[in-house]
């Protein structure tokens, strides 16, 4: 579902005043992407701006989940926190298990799903992440803990380890805990879904 205030003109600041006026917000409670195109003969220019509120990205989520619930017959409560550009939506059910699915598959397509639904937060650079029952927040906890425990194991034996196939935010995650060890650099290979990770002694 495309929820974005399209508006167009050849000044900058006057659309975006229109736009809050508009849709009485202030520039915190909203999100801006800016475009511009050359127009007509004499090449003059033609500002554009699309725009979503706070309040209308947390209505439409609400909204599919609701949708949600009902399809498979489970009630669901939710969270939604938007913190700069990323928006967290957690899911609490008294059947988390049926919601997580199978090493979090079930999960993982009800966050495609939802991403495809709320069509405009990609033009808009905006990071929707869905979780049950903090699952994906356990198990990244899990993760760092075992991806320091590998360090040191590469550390001492110098031998290089190659890691299960994980998604780019979890590889993101070993870059980033690697990247403390000088000793120990991180290389990806493959491609998605089965795109690894291996822990390696720097030569």
């Amino acid at each position: 579902m495309n929820i974005l205030h399209r508006y167009e003109g050849k000044n900058l600041e006057t659309l975006k005043s229109q736009c809050l006026e508009e849709l009485n917000v202030k520039e915190d409670e909203i999100y801006i992407f800016e475009s511009e195109e050359e127009t007509g003969l004499f090449k003059g220019k033609k500002y554009i701006i699309e725009a979503i509120t706070k309040e209308d990205i947390i209505n439409q989520i609400r909204q599919f989940i609701k949708e949600l619930a009902k399809n498979m017959n489970i009630e669901i409560n939710s969270e939604i926190r938007i913190e700069g550009e990323n928006i967290n939506v957690l899911l609490v059910t008294d059947n988390n298990n049926i919601m997580i699915g199978k090493d979090g598959k079930t999960l993982n397509a009800i966050q495609i799903v939802l991403r495809q639904y709320m069509t405009g937060l990609n033009k808009l650079g905006l990071r929707l992440i869905v979780d049950v029952g903090n699952y994906k927040n356990k198990k990244l906890k899990n993760l760092e803990y075992q991806v320091r425990k590998i360090c040191k194991e590469v550390l001492k034996t110098k031998v290089e380890v190659k890691l299960d196939p994980m998604n780019s935010y979890e590889r993101r995650k070993v870059h980033s805990i690697v990247s403390e060890f000088e000793s120990l650099e991180s290389v990806s290979y493959g491609e998605d879904p089965n795109r690894y990770t291996v822990i390696k002694f720097k030569d």
